[in-house]
């Protein structure tokens, strides 16, 4: 059978962050994995990690396409069997239009299609429901789309209630960290008063200039990182995870990571709660209100407050989150959208 021809359609940057890209790249990893060619359309603007990590996989990067007629004049002059769509700005007219001119279509959707009418929509959120043919969807923390570093790093076994006297924190939210919210979490997280050691992922050079400026108390260390490959293995030495509620959740399921989130942004809202009520991660609350500067915002930070204490000072919480979390993401969520694809590319060719 001749090489099947992928193209990845999102955009990363400052704004946009880098969820879409990091779920789209780890689709590409296992088309790659299958000897599938790879290529990627769109922008990466002013992330250079995110940048590296398509050099790093030998995929090449190009410019859009945004309107239907342009994604489908791209998909035929780079001879694209697949497309996968990422976007929360393209047209949705543009899937049906691929569809029309015989590339396989495949939209990663989060709780809504946007009217998009693809051959296969993958919606990787806990307990989804949107409105699409059965037949065509792929629903559910079973489809979550992890890359190789971090399904590589996948312990073999939950974590251990383990006690420590100062818990190694790690947070992170996000690429571009984009809503700002590490210098906000920070000082939560030193306002508990327990000790730790903290390490931040910092998306951007503004936020290093908000953090300079928060003072650790008593036995507190703060240690400011930049983005790095290295995520996965400072996920699996933390004792406790703090995060944004967005795509990489699911990486922190996958990992047995005891983590507690905060929705940042309104299109994390409903995944976020599933995720809490399920009691896969601790809940800190919408980001908006937690930074409100009057009596709803300092109810909502006390509130945070109270639940990472509880956190730093528990083993067993932390390790129930762990136990619930690995148990529900097994990382061979790529493998089954991409099975599901080539199975629809097949047929199509038959």
């Amino acid at each position: 059978m001749n090489t099947v021809r992928v193209g990845l359609r999102c955009d990363a940057g400052p704004r946009r962050g880098v969820g879409h890209l990091v779920r789209s790249l780890a689709l590409g990893e296992e088309f790659l994995a299958r000897g599938a060619r790879v290529e990627m359309f769109g922008s990466v603007e002013a992330v250079g990690w995110a940048a590296a990590q398509l050099t790093a996989r030998g995929v090449p990067l190009h410019p859009g396409p945004w309107p239907p007629a342009e994604l489908v004049e791209t998909a035929r002059r780079h001879r694209l069997d697949v497309m996968v769509l990422d976007s929360y700005d393209l047209d949705p007219a543009g899937a049906g239009a691929l569809r029309a001119a015989g590339v396989v279509t495949l939209a990663l959707v989060d709780g809504h299609t946007r009217g998009q009418d693809a051959d296969l929509y993958v919606d990787q959120n806990l307990g989804t429901r949107i409105d699409a043919p059965p037949a065509r969807l792929l629903a559910g923390a079973g489809y979550a789309l992890l890359r190789d570093s971090v399904v590589a790093a996948r312990p073999p076994a939950p974590r251990p209630a383990t006690p420590v006297a100062r818990p190694r924190v790690l947070a992170f939210f996000g690429g571009t960290d984009a809503a700002g919210a590490a210098p906000l979490l920070t000082r939560l997280l030193f306002a508990t008063g327990h000790p730790m050691e903290l390490t931040v992922v910092v998306g951007r050079p503004g936020i290093e200039d908000e953090l300079a400026a928060v003072t650790p108390g008593r036995g507190q260390l703060l240690r400011p990182v930049p983005p790095t490959d290295e995520l996965p293995a400072l996920i699996g030495a933390a004792d406790l995870v703090v995060s944004a509620a967005g795509t990489a959740t699911w990486e922190l399921c996958c990992l047995g990571a005891p983590a507690a989130l905060v929705c940042v942004v309104d299109n994390q809202r409903e995944s976020y709660h599933r995720v809490v009520a399920h009691g896969l991660a601790a809940g800190l609350g919408e980001l908006p209100r937690l930074a409100d500067d009057g009596p709803t915002g300092r109810a909502a930070r006390a509130a945070a407050a109270r639940t990472l204490s509880g956190l730093l000072s528990s083993p067993s919480r932390r390790a129930a989150l762990s136990a619930r979390a690995w148990s529900a993401v097994d990382g061979l969520g790529r493998r089954r959208v991409v099975d599901a694809v080539l199975a629809r590319f097949a047929a199509s060719t038959a």
